[in-house]
């Protein structure tokens, strides 16, 4: 919903009591010649593309504990920027205030769709009831500016890894009694997220693995995180959760072996504990980078198994093994995880969450805009080039033509299980020794270049 000089009911609902981007308009589409840094130059949200809008395709989100809470401090230096929704009223009133912000930046920005942790919504209690108060004020001011903006909720998570309480991991920690101040936790915020409609529930694992093997039960650990992950989803079932719950892939940081290290070890994880038919992943290009994985590669692994769920947005430093959650901007690795994105059908239920941040020198409010901008552009502008790829290239029938072999004769009977390996021996004794057949890297890696 567009916001004007004049407030409607609705606009004043958005904006609270205060405007804190008074500089920055609605952002509309300029296209790609323009120079205005507020204006999209490839995200056209009407524009149609394979048979969907840029915004169905793409249903975009806004990470809200990087956007309105990431103040630019690290592990040498304190915050650098100054957000004005923090500088004055009552932990509950500097939420509001926060929230204010959140929704005239998202409303002007033209999303879709938000994330949150719970602690990002509301601040900590000093008990589990004080929290659950704070949070439960915060969801009903959510609600009313959800209905003015139209802006829905893509999910919701638990931060069970800031507090000390949680240095050796939540569902996975020896203590019995964290454990259950996790549960707490984590049931109210499938409340929250139920009650503000929420299309999905993520785990991010946090801390859920070890430093040392040599003080660790990784047996003991992985069968009580299967357990709280079990009762969390027949809890959110029983409230009238209907979505996805999710969990996301990453391989240290800040432990240093995380039990979710990767797609397929996710994968293999909700196959042995029973959980794949309410499970699925939420992939990020920065965890892909740091399990030595490519972005394409953990999603493909995922679309493989049909349980594509969602993705965070961002990319890693290669010099750097840590989270530096930048924003995308590489055309080439954004075309391959869109030509994924369409030969898949997209994402199953969930969108594409801008989990990235300006960086610790960007400090005006308006770099908050020119970041996401540039997001939602590399992957409109990469959506447009991966349909082109598959519409008019040579690239899927080249990828189909390596494996022919497989849809005919013995190869054919082979997929279908009619062969035993001694039949397989019989067929290479009476067969000429075979040719080496190109992959034709480079050619593909040029088709994809060719259409950027």
């Amino acid at each position: 919903m567009p916001l004007t000089k004049t407030k409607t009911r609705s606009s004043r609902v958005i904006l609270g009591d205060n405007e804190y981007f008074p500089g920055v308009n609605q952002i509309h589409y300029e296209g790609k010649d323009s120079r205005n840094p507020l204006a999209f130059k490839y995200y056209y949200a009407n524009r149609v593309v394979a048979g969907k809008t840029m915004r169905e395709h793409l249903r975009f989100s806004v990470a809200y504990w990087q956007t309105l809470c990431e103040a630019g401090g690290d592990s040498f230096g304190c915050a650098t920027k100054q957000f004005p929704w923090t500088q004055k009223g009552n932990p509950i009133q500097m939420a509001k205030n926060k929230m204010d912000a959140a929704f005239e930046f998202m409303t002007k920005l033209g999303v879709p769709y938000y994330c949150w942790h719970d602690f990002d919504l509301a601040p900590e209690g000093k008990s589990v009831s004080e929290s659950e108060k704070n949070l439960a004020t915060m969801v009903e001011y959510a609600k009313q500016k959800q209905a003015a903006s139209g802006i829905k909720l893509l999910w919701g998570t638990a931060n069970c890894f800031s507090n000390p309480r949680y240095m050796n991991g939540a569902s996975t920690n020896p203590d019995f009694s964290v454990l259950s101040f996790a549960a707490a936790q984590v049931k109210a915020a499938l409340d929250a997220t139920v009650a503000l409609g929420g299309k999905n529930y993520v785990f991010w694992g946090g801390r859920e693995g070890y430093m040392s093997l040599l003080n660790t039960n990784t047996k003991r650990e992985l069968e009580h995180m299967a357990r709280f992950l079990q009762m969390a989803r027949d809890y959110g079932r029983s409230i009238g959760f209907e979505g996805s719950f999710l969990i996301e892939p990453k391989p240290m940081a800040p432990s240093k072996h995380q039990y979710d290290f990767d797609s397929a070890t996710v994968i293999g994880f909700l196959r042995e504990f029973n959980l794949l038919n309410d499970f699925k992943l939420n992939i990020e290009a920065n965890h892909a980078t740091l399990a030595s994985h490519t972005f394409s590669h953990e999603l493909q692994i995922a679309a493989d198994h049909c349980l594509l769920g969602s993705i965070n947005a961002n990319r890693g430093d290669y010099q750097n093994g840590w989270d530096t959650n930048q924003f995308p901007n590489n055309i080439g690795e954004v075309t391959e995880a869109m030509l994924i994105l369409l030969e898949n059908g997209g994402i199953q239920g969930g969108g594409i969450n801008f989990n990235a941040k300006t960086q610790r020198n960007s400090t005006d409010l308006n770099d908050l805009f020119i970041a996401h901008i540039g997001g939602m552009d590399i992957f409109a502008r990469a959506l447009l080039v991966a349909n082109n790829i598959l519409e008019d290239s040579d690239y899927k029938k080249m990828r189909s033509d390596r494996y022919a072999s497989f849809d005919r004769g013995d190869g054919a009977r082979f997929e279908k299980g009619e062969l035993n390996f001694e039949d397989l021996r019989n067929i290479a004794a009476n067969s000429p020794e075979p040719l080496l057949k190109s992959g034709k890297q480079e050619l593909f890696e040029n088709i994809i270049n060719q259409y950027i």
